[in-house]
Formats: structure tokens, sequence, C-alpha cells
């Protein structure tokens, strides 16, 4: 049976996107008068947002003393050295890898804040630090007990570099780390987003070589890069439905993402 011709270039197909409404820190601030002066009085709405913007940032100062506090009060298992920097994966001392503390989240194993916005580049040197102090290949010689404490912290550095390094991963793992759970089996009901899903997919199907299947492979990812950006709105402003709207469409992008990359 001959497939089914696109009736529509899939250029348009992919900019079927509703333009995003201004975020609600934006609409927020832009209600802010602006003063005349210098030193014009602040109004009270301008009060409001500086305060709400102080409270944001002793929030996670303060998470950060009561996280370094805590871990502070760790020893070592093996020369019972207080640890002296957090996360304590690695005694500095007697250089024996400690055992898993699941206690610490994965962006505390990179030494991060708890947020969306990753710069590029900030795991893959920690990681490569990490693995150089807790591969089991170094302690090959050491006790049995030390051999498993660094083949599990081994694998969990690797679980969290793989799951903080990858966009969608890392929005689920955030609303994971909130106590909420997403289910990336379920389907979604809207038409037009499963009628643009199916029209992509025929056009991998159809694409005549690699070059046309790199240039949906482009249009897929500004799509990932979309709802990346609405993820990061939403989880900011701590609207979780919104959330995980977004990360349902992220996987339905990602999966059709994965099957042009088994085809090039």
């Amino acid at each position: 049976m001959a497939k089914r011709k696109l009736q529509i270039p899939l250029s348009a197909i992919l900019r079927r996107t509703q333009p995003n409404p201004p975020s609600p820190a934006l609409a927020f601030a832009s209600r802010i008068p602006h003063a005349s002066t210098p030193f014009a009085p602040l109004t009270e709405t301008s009060r409001n947002l500086l305060t709400y913007s102080s409270q944001l940032s002793w929030k996670s100062v303060l998470f950060r003393n009561h996280f370094a506090s805590t871990t502070l009060n760790l020893r070592c298992w093996n020369c019972v050295v207080a640890a002296e920097t957090a996360p304590f994966l690695f005694c500095h001392s007697c250089r024996s890898v400690q055992p898993v503390d699941q206690s610490i989240d994965y962006f505390h194993i990179f030494g991060l804040d708890i947020e969306y916005d990753i710069e590029a580049g900030s795991l893959e040197g920690k990681y490569k630090e990490w693995q150089k102090k807790l591969h089991p290949d170094l302690v090959h010689s050491k006790s049995q007990r030390e051999k498993d404490y660094a083949a599990e912290q081994s694998a969990r550095v690797i679980d969290a570099y793989r799951t903080l390094n990858n966009p969608l991963s890392r929005a689920i793992y955030m609303l994971k780390l909130k106590g909420l759970d997403v289910d990336e089996e379920q389907t979604i009901s809207e038409p037009e987003l499963l009628g643009e899903i199916m029209e992509i997919r025929e056009a991998v199907e159809e694409a005549a070589d690699s070059q046309a299947l790199t240039e949906i492979q482009i249009q897929i990812q500004e799509k990932l890069k979309h709802w990346a950006k609405s993820f990061s709105n939403a989880i900011r402003h701590q609207d979780f439905e919104e959330a995980k709207i977004s990360i349902q469409r992220m996987t339905y992008y990602d999966r059709v993402n994965k099957e042009i990359v088994k085809r090039l």
C-alpha cells in the first residue's frame, strides 16, 4: 500500500505552537511603576517584589547551610575523621570511598542548587572529578567493604550525571524531589498534538536520506527546547500541573527524536 503523502509541509506542522503567555514574573514586574527620580519612594508593589526576591535568595542560603551542617556531622567509616566538605562521598584524610547517603540528591552531588536551568558544562568537570575518586578500579586492592561502596557510589554518580544532563529526565527528577510522580506512559488525548506526532513520524519514514532526517531532527529539538522553557517557567512559579503538561509533551517529542537517532 502506498504511503500517504503529507498534505502540509513538515516545517508548517512543527510551527504549530501556541505563543507562550507572558511569564507571571514578567507580567508582575511590568506593573511596577517606574520611579520618576532616583530617590522616588518605592510603591507597595515594588516592595513586595523585592521582598519576594530576597526570600528566594535566603531560602537557597538557608538550605545550603542546613545541608552543610548536616554533612559536617558525618565521620569517615575508616579513619573516623569528620567530614570537611559536602557532599561527603570521599574522605580526603584517608582517601576512602564512603557509603551511599540517599539523603544527598543528584544536584548536590554536583554542587548545584536545585534549579532546572543548568549552565552548559557544569556537570562534565565534576563528573570526571568524582570518577577519579570513586571508580571501582581504583580500590581493587582494598577491602571488599570499600569495593562495594565504590561500586555503589560510582553507579549513583553515573545515574545522577545522566539524569541531570538530559532536560526531560532532569524535569521528571525535579518533580520527584517534590514528591510528585510523573506517568511517562500516560496517553495524551489532545487530537492536534497526536495528529502532529503522527505526521512527523510519517515524514521520518519517508525521509530520503540522512540530511532529510537531520533537518527534521533540528526542528524536533526546537520543540524540545520550547517545552523545556515552559517547564522551567512552570516549576519556578510552582505551577506543577503546567510542569506535568510540559513533561508529557517533551516525552512525545523525545521519542520521535530517538527514532530519528536510530535511523541516522
